[in-house]
């Protein structure tokens, strides 16, 4: 069972700007000869003869297949005076025969097992056949054939093949198997910010390098420079690639797009020639962008306080990067852009100016930007009339762009297996339960008496949301099975997006967490597992007043403990470190259990005061299952009559 106030830190980005402007023409300089073995038609000659030459000497030797005979028919054959010709060994006698093939015009030639048979050399002068030393119809073209053209040209093919699958190596610089970037030419990139929402802060930020790529001069004529490199930092999902093609498609120049992880390979010293390759091809064809998706991958911090190890093809490739970003002109039109989701462990030469000048954070989406984001995923649908996409984006905080295109399409679904024509508000509301929590169980049955314990449960909290006053509206309660271990859950909505808590609102959190487990023993007279996650998460929160807060009145307005986000802007991997006495530490322990322990009271005497209200909206969602909001201010007025869902907050101080 899942706590009330359920918020997903999840999300995705998408983008708009300005509309497309007019493409410039570029000069491109004409392409340098290549050797005859670069050339693809040359190879693909050599490969055509070889090919031809093995089919015909494959074909000469079937054509010469000998004939399998019978022990006895060769001695009848013998016999007849038939053989002209053997060659005898312990394991077979291949021969030829006086009679001719009429498909070749040749003798027939045979092969057959010999028997133990002493008179066999007597038979074989009797009737005048020539014992060979060799086997018949052997030459030496079939010979050098199979034992050197056909396993040095398979080493050949195989080499090269192996070649174009490591991207190069030792051999690409004759085979120009090098480099693995995608180079888009001009006009080719078709995204624009038009198909991008949201992100307007670094949209204005690349404004400039779009401005500088259609029209260098302008910048140039005001005594400034354009950025070498702009580094796009955010979380996964929030559209920084997109961004980046969105870029080249306003200024309507080529892009030349490669990952970082595709530099690096098993021998020293190829990623750095493909460094210098895609530097040379960008500034051929400037003005241009180079995009480094992942950067992280060849840009990752060398050395540090703990050494592990080094890498010498990847410290190899970024040492190239910083020498290749050093010596081009910013006024040469190239601008080299590069996306990652770990900024933090960037090298710091690649972060100091004269590199990646400008760094934009790509962060997660706000209401009104994941509003906009999912009309950009549904303006191809067919939407119903009750489809309010506000709500939608209340019920997805935290949600990146790609997280809102994976509901749009999966309401899409939902639709389509209801055999529906548009799509309506509940398919939505169904993808998004779909997203968070996970597929419905229907198949795990729950038994009476369990399914009515998480019944309670989760009235509890809601009765508790209802009721404290900084607590989120109640969207949605539902005791249908999802996912892994979830049991049931109650969805609060926010009336507006807030990026600040304050000290009455954790405290409600706390007592709505609670909610559950209190309402199992007031309710049922005995508590369960289904409260594990509520107890994490309102212990959680506790300490984090206590701790890093500073809303203990005992330990007054200071933090306790450093701590360290290892993804800043995921805000995951966090470590902590004690920097205070056991002293200290007992009294961080006692402040945070008193915390958790007013919530449980408080939680206590909301259930105490409002039993009835508990009961029938426990019964009522075991009856429907799933509830809404509205559906819960019926169940309360039609409990304690008109008006009580207004009376919230009244008589619940602390």
């Amino acid at each position: 069972m899942k706590p009330s106030s359920r918020k997903q830190s999840m999300q995705k980005n998408d983008f708009g700007l300005s509309k497309k402007e007019p493409q410039i023409e570029i000069n491109k300089p004409p392409e340098q000869p290549r050797s005859l073995w670069q050339r693809p038609d040359f190879n693909l000659f050599l490969y055509i003869l070889f090919i031809l030459i093995s089919l015909y000497v494959w074909r000469g030797m079937a054509e010469n297949n000998p004939q399998h005979l019978a022990w006895s028919e060769f001695l009848e054959q013998l016999n007849n005076d038939q053989v002209s010709e053997v060659y005898v060994t312990d394991k077979f006698i291949i021969g030829t025969l006086k009679e001719d093939d009429p498909k070749t015009g040749n003798p027939k030639r045979f092969i057959t097992v010999p028997l133990k048979d002493s008179e066999l050399n007597q038979m074989l002068e009797a009737h005048k056949v020539k014992v060979a030393v060799k086997p018949p119809g052997s030459d030496w073209l079939s010979n050098f054939f199979f034992n050197w053209v056909l396993p040095i040209g398979l080493l050949f093919l195989i080499w090269g093949w192996a070649m174009k699958r490591m991207g190069g190596g030792a051999g690409a610089s004759f085979l120009n198997l090098g480099n693995k970037v995608k180079i888009h030419a001009e006009g080719d990139v078709k995204e624009t910010f038009d198909d991008v929402a949201g992100q307007e802060e670094a949209k204005q930020e690349l404004q400039e390098v779009i401005d500088f790529l259609k029209d260098p001069s302008r910048i140039q004529r005001i005594g400034a420079r354009m950025p070498k490199g702009v580094l796009l930092a955010g979380p996964p999902g929030t559209g920084k690639t997109l961004l980046a093609r969105a870029v080249a498609g306003e200024a309507g120049v080529p892009f030349f797009s490669i990952s970082g992880s595709e530099f690096i390979e098993m021998f020293v010293g190829v990623g750095a020639a493909r460094v210098r390759d895609l530097f040379e091809q960008a500034r051929q064809q400037a003005p241009c962008i180079i995009f480094i998706d992942e950067l992280d991958a060849i840009g990752r911090q060398r050395g540090g306080p703990v050494v592990m190890g080094g890498h010498d093809e990847r410290e190899q490739t970024l040492n190239q990067l910083l020498t290749e970003m050093d010596g081009f002109d910013s006024s040469s039109g190239v601008v080299v852009m590069a996306a990652t989701n770990r900024p933090e462990i960037l090298d710091k030469a690649l972060l100091r100016a004269g590199r990646f000048d400008r760094q934009i954070i790509v962060d997660k989406p706000d209401l009104e930007a994941r509003e906009a984001i999912l009309k950009l995923h549904t303006r191809k649908m067919k939407l119903a009339e009750d489809v309010d996409l506000h709500v939608v984006a209340l019920r997805t905080p935290g949600m990146v762009g790609a997280d809102l295109a994976n509901i749009a399409n999966e309401a899409a679904i939902m639709a389509l297996r209801h055999n529906r024509d548009v799509v309506t508000m509940e398919d939505f509301e169904q993808a998004i339960d779909r997203v968070i929590a996970g597929p419905e169980k229907k198949h795990r049955v729950l038994g009476r008496d369990e399914k009515h314990r998480v019944a309670v449960h989760e009235s509890g909290h809601t009765l508790v949301a209802k009721t404290v006053p900084h607590a989120e509206p109640v969207h949605k309660v539902s005791i249908i099975p999802r996912g892994i271990a979830a049991l049931g859950y109650t969805l609060q909505l926010p009336v507006e997006e807030k990026f600040l808590s304050t000290e009455e609102e954790l405290k409600d959190q706390i007592a709505i967490l609670l909610g559950g487990r209190v309402a199992e023993e007031q309710g049922l007279g005995s508590i369960s597992s289904g409260a594990s996650n509520d107890l994490e998460r309102a212990t959680e929160i506790a300490r984090g007043m206590v701790t890093q807060l500073g809303m203990s009145r005992k330990l007054g307005p200071l933090t306790w403990g450093k701590r360290q986000e290892l993804q800043f802007l995921q805000g995951q991997g966090v470590t902590e470190e004690r920097n205070y006495s056991e002293q200290t530490a007992e009294a961080i322990d006692a402040e945070v259990r008193a915390l958790v322990e007013e919530g449980h009271r408080r939680a206590t005497e909301i259930i105490t005061r409002r039993r009835a209200v508990l009961d029938a909206l426990s019964e009522y969602l075991l009856e429907k299952e799933v509830i809404s909001g509205e559906e819960v201010d019926e169940v309360i007025e039609r409990v304690e009559g008109k008006g009580a869902v207004e009376k919230k907050g009244k008589g619940d101080k602390d």
